[in-house]
């Protein structure tokens, strides 16, 4: 089931997180000061923030624990053999199908796609804008995916895990007589938001699994694309929190964001192993264990208010030591460079 507010809309559900931004910004005398908390990422991860030039910062041993990308640049014109540039790339990178393709500047999982073939790859790339980096990832073949939010205060020798989200694809089981269609609608939790799953799913719907068969419904684990969430605090521990804490300390001054990994077994999340990182997330990530069902409310802004206030103090202690907030015309720019690449990139699975 759903909370009563997992699916608010976002001017209802963001008004109070906008209104603390505000007060943030009038009190430390920059509304845009969080973009300095993480200097080393551009506007600190707010927007518009490239997931390759965060990757390629994680450095020494620490890379190992990051799935193997690379990245391309769509061809200018409509003849430009993209497909034979992401495939030389893809030997290049030691990657095979099949592979993960999504946008190199994107949020909330837009444009994210598996893709099992050349002819998937050459679809994909045909709808991509042009211009426009997209990355090829490995798959990594564990079903668990998590969201581990880290955040390391300027001065302290280590970070810790503030939160932890075990994510989900929402799945319906086949029973040889009903179409996708009728099965999405007869889960108690998909019936209540079948926006999320039913256009996704449109030229499948009329397919009817066999009996015991289970489908997925969605690929990316992104809340507002229909993944579950599921709070994870239980699974953080030393071991664990060590283990991040080395990947983040690698980047350089990286303090506040989310690891989005995928692994093999909760046992082995908690003992810091079985585990590949598939992207981070700066300033504007969120602690996703606020979309369990199970929290509440009051529970679900604290930890809000806690995370974004950390991100002013952790940036005005950076601006202390000389580095400086994105400038406004700045990250304005890359929002509206980002807002028009969302709108342009192909459906996500």
């Amino acid at each position: 089931m759903t909370s009563f507010f997992e699916f608010w809309p976002g001017w209802i559900a963001y008004t109070p997180i906008v209104l603390q931004w505000i007060a943030l910004g009038i009190r430390y005398g920059n509304p845009i000061l969080a973009t300095a908390a993480n200097p080393t990422i551009e506007a600190g991860g707010l927007c518009g923030e490239s997931k390759q030039s965060i990757l390629d910062q994680i450095t020494g041993s620490s890379r190992d624990w990051v799935a193997l990308y690379t990245v391309c640049t769509s061809g200018a014109y409509a003849e430009s053999d993209d497909l034979g540039i992401a495939e030389a790339a893809m030997r290049t990178a030691d990657l095979s199908y099949p592979v993960v393709v999504k946008p190199d500047i994107g949020c909330n999982g837009t444009g994210v796609c598996l893709v099992d073939n050349r002819a998937d790859l050459a679809r994909y790339l045909a709808a991509f804008p042009r211009l426009t980096r997209y990355m090829l990832q490995a798959l990594i073949p564990h079903e668990g995916e998590a969201g581990v939010f880290y955040i390391r205060r300027p001065g302290e020798e280590t970070g810790t895990i503030t939160s932890l989200t075990l994510k989900s694809s929402p799945v319906v089981v086949g029973d040889g007589t009903s179409n996708l269609r009728d099965l999405v609608m007869a889960d108690p939790r998909c019936a209540q938001v079948p926006h999320l799953y039913l256009p996704r799913l449109a030229s499948r719907l009329h397919e009817v699994p066999e009996a015991g068969e289970r489908v997925k419904l969605v690929f990316v684990g992104n809340h507002c694309k229909g993944s579950t969430f599921k709070n994870g605090v239980k699974l953080i521990s030393r071991e664990l929190t060590e283990r991040i804490d080395a990947i983040a300390r690698s980047i350089p001054n990286f303090h506040f964001g989310r690891f989005d990994i995928r692994y093999d077994h909760a046992a082995n999340l908690s003992a810091g192993e079985g585990f590949r990182i598939i992207e981070i997330n700066g300033v504007g990530s969120e602690a996703t264990h606020i979309w369990d069902p199970q929290t509440t409310l009051r529970e679900a802004y604290a930890a809000q208010f806690f995370h974004y206030r950390s991100a002013f103090e952790i940036a005005a202690a950076n601006r202390a030591a000389g580095h400086k907030p994105t400038g406004f015309f700045t990250l304005l720019r890359m929002w509206r460079t980002q807002k028009r690449l969302l709108a342009s990139y192909p459906a996500n699975d």
